[in-house]
């Protein structure tokens, strides 16, 4: 799938999450029925414009509660989500996978495809997964760790709020300075890095990648048509070779290495396809 076709997807995904447009202009965050519902990818319950429920916040608000209940339906809204689509929520769903792919695409001097330590640092979002949506939110009771100190999507909806209602700005605080100066780092690391934050913060894409080897949706390599010329590993952002891993951990399914590959050998796939006759397929 070529860029222009996905970025078309990823707007009309985020216009779809956020069609609150009252809340732009009132700051006044919508609390209808929808909000029961949570959305595939990370998007802020506080922003003027949301209409669902964020599955990272809606799990640290069930794991914080004083009386603790299991979330069923919030596990099971992300497992659904993660072994029909796994990552590809994040390269065409998520609102602010989105943000940074536009960002992306702000002229720099220089693009960093990968650097010394990168694959190491991408372990950080399993790290966050565990201790801030997980450990410190059960520990510390009411306190969401990860929306509270962290998730730069909830600074970004602060900042929506504060902008329509100005009788908010005098409620910030350290926090909020603290997570603009995150909000700031990942913004201008997204102009040199592909998805910089995906890559190595993300909970939710972290959780998603645990289901990327066994989702419906996933990637297959004809070996019969692939010439091992490169041309899949170089376009892809990253950093990952999809004729070694075609549904790697950190794929986000994002289709540059079908379109760049010139002997079409990479395609999407499902569970219930049949391997081509015309050759071996890597899934």
């Amino acid at each position: 799938m070529d860029n222009k076709k996905r970025t078309i997807i990823q707007a009309v995904a985020a216009v779809l999450q956020n069609g609150h447009i009252a809340g732009f202009f009132t700051g006044r965050i919508y609390g209808g029925g929808a909000k029961h519902f949570c959305v595939p990818g990370l998007n802020c319950y506080s922003c003027p414009g949301a209409l669902g429920a964020c599955p990272v916040g809606s799990l640290q608000s069930a794991v914080s509660a004083w009386k603790f209940r299991f979330p069923y339906y919030v596990l099971g809204v992300m497992v659904f989500f993660g072994v029909t689509l796994g990552r590809l929520v994040c390269g065409f769903l998520c609102p602010f996978g989105f943000l940074q792919d536009l960002l992306f695409k702000v002229p720099a001097p220089k693009k960093l495809r990968t650097f010394r330590g990168d694959m190491y640092l991408r372990y950080l979002k399993y790290a966050v997964l565990l201790l801030m949506v997980l450990v410190l939110p059960f520990v510390y009771k009411t306190t969401p760790f990860f929306c509270k100190y962290l998730c730069p999507s909830g600074t970004v909806a602060g900042m929506l709020l504060t902008a329509a209602d100005e009788r908010l700005r005098g409620l910030l605080g350290w926090i909020f300075t603290w997570k603009a100066a995150v909000l700031t780092a990942v913004v201008l690391a997204s102009a040199v890095i592909f998805r910089p934050f995906c890559r190595y913060l993300c909970p939710l894409g972290a959780f998603y990648a645990l289901f990327n080897g066994v989702s419906a949706v996933r990637l297959k390599v004809d070996s019969g048509k692939c010439t091992g010329c490169g041309a899949c590993a170089s376009a892809c952002g990253m950093a990952v070779d999809p004729v070694k891993s075609p549904n790697h951990a950190e794929c986000i399914r994002c289709g540059q290495c079908v379109s760049r590959c010139p002997h079409g050998a990479i395609s999407f796939s499902h569970c219930l396809s049949r391997s081509s006759p015309e050759g071996r397929e890597k899934a």
